[in-house]
């Protein structure tokens, strides 16, 4: 029986992974599943998924190396997606992007070698390559981080490839393009300008709107990861993106499309500090190997607008500080 390490799987990304896991491999495995429980960690992310013991949540910090060291022994595969992520509050708080990206990639690396894991993933972001305006940069390419969240990132991740040099730990590091899908906390562009929209609040879009990221459902995210931990090499790296390449105007139409609401709900404010222009990564190297997208973004875009649409128990409270307050007073045990 394989066991898996996940961070951060009460986040929007980890959280899924989980779900993909167990609706996948069921009792041919176990997931310890440690989250600090920040704010965008929420646990009615699980809620549908049941205590046993196939999935095991701890509540805790990367940080915290006697913790992490309880909870390595054993594990067959780590999956990191534990980080501070948000680029806005990088540009306002940078501290805590350092110590959780950073410093917490480090302790679990360290733990991971002295435990003898058989792989461990370090998710990364395309957002280290830096803004490029034609072309799609290769893993090979330098990478120019331009804000604390993907300097952050940058930093863990060359971190997780010198453990891999040096020690000779089974690392894989994937750089992904943006995600969406059900469970994001709605301060992203998507969760966040389909929940306005429902409520008709205005939708803020920096600058002039046409910056051009490339959109990959979270499943397929997941499923990109679970491939490469059995058909990867160690010691690469991987781009994972969808090809989905749309300006944050094409995006905001979509969704007000979709939901049959007025293009006067738009908003323009001031842009971004060191607002990246387009990010764009090549995926030649991942789909040499068998992998490609299994959900088209038309498709899969109506599904994360009819699953918002259809959860407003799962986002209402989030947008109004229920939860993160809730939490902050109640929350001090393990589950």
């Amino acid at each position: 029986m394989k066991r898996y390490l996940v961070t951060g799987g009460a986040g929007f990304i980890g959280s899924n992974f989980v779900h993909y896991l167990l609706d996948k491999y069921g009792q041919d495995i176990e997931i310890i599943n440690i989250d600090k429980l920040t704010y965008a960690g929420n646990l009615d992310n699980l809620r549908d998924v049941p205590a046993s013991a196939h999935h095991r949540f701890v509540h805790g910090d990367i940080c915290d190396a006697a913790l992490v060291d309880q909870h390595m022994a054993g594990v067959d595969v780590v999956v990191n997606f534990a980080a501070e992520s948000h680029v806005d509050r990088s540009i306002g708080a940078p501290d805590d992007f350092i110590k959780t990206d950073i410093y917490g990639a480090f302790v679990l690396l360290e733990a991971a070698k002295k435990h003898g894991v058989k792989k461990f993933i370090q998710i990364s972001t395309d957002e280290v390559y830096g803004s490029i305006l034609s072309g799609s940069f290769t893993e090979n390419d330098r990478l120019e981080p331009s804000s604390p969240y993907s300097a952050s990132k940058a930093g863990a991740d060359r971190l997780a490839f010198s453990y891999f040099v040096t020690y000779g730990l089974p690392v894989i590091i994937t750089r992904c393009s943006n995600n969406y899908g059900p469970y994001q906390y709605p301060e992203k562009l998507i969760p966040l300008f389909v929940t306005n929209a429902l409520v008709d609040k205005n939708l803020p879009i920096y600058g002039d709107g046409k910056n051009v990221r490339d959109w990959l459902f979270v499943m397929d995210h997941c499923d990109a990861i679970d491939f490469i931990e059995q058909h990867g090499t160690d010691g690469q790296v991987y781009n994972i993106g969808a090809g989905n390449e749309l300006t944050n105007l094409e995006i905001t139409d979509i969704i007000l499309r979709e939901l049959n609401k007025p293009r006067s709900l738009m908003t323009y404010v001031a842009d971004r500090l060191g607002h990246d222009r387009r990010y764009s990564v090549d995926t030649g190297k991942i789909r040499s190997l068998g992998w490609k997208p299994k959900h088209s973004f038309e498709q899969a875009m109506i599904h994360t607008i009819q699953w918002y649409k259809d959860n407003p128990w799962w986002w209402e409270k989030l947008k109004t500080g229920e939860y993160l307050a809730f939490y902050k007073q109640n929350y001090k045990r393990d589950l």
